[in-house]
């Protein structure tokens, strides 16, 4: 498993996963998803997809970018 020692950059995968907020993932699922997310896009390629998302839909990226940096604090807490 790859481990990511930014918050944001896990914040950043979330955002930009499949994973909704509406299916109540465990830590242990937000993990995987980042994991996977990173693996596939990169980091520049989940900022890049963030950065479109604010542009294109400014009113829901806030409230998914909110979700996805509690979640990750949640799922890798210490």
């Amino acid at each position: 498993m790859t481990v990511f020692s930014s918050d944001e950059i896990r914040s950043e995968a979330l955002f930009v996963s499949d994973l909704q907020r509406s299916q109540q993932p465990t830590p242990e699922l937000i993990r995987e998803a980042v994991t996977e997310t990173v693996d596939r896009l990169g980091e520049s390629g989940c900022a890049a997809l963030v950065a479109q998302e604010f542009g294109e839909h400014p009113d829901c990226a806030l409230g998914r970018m909110q979700w996805a940096r509690t979640a990750v604090r949640t799922a890798f807490a210490a």
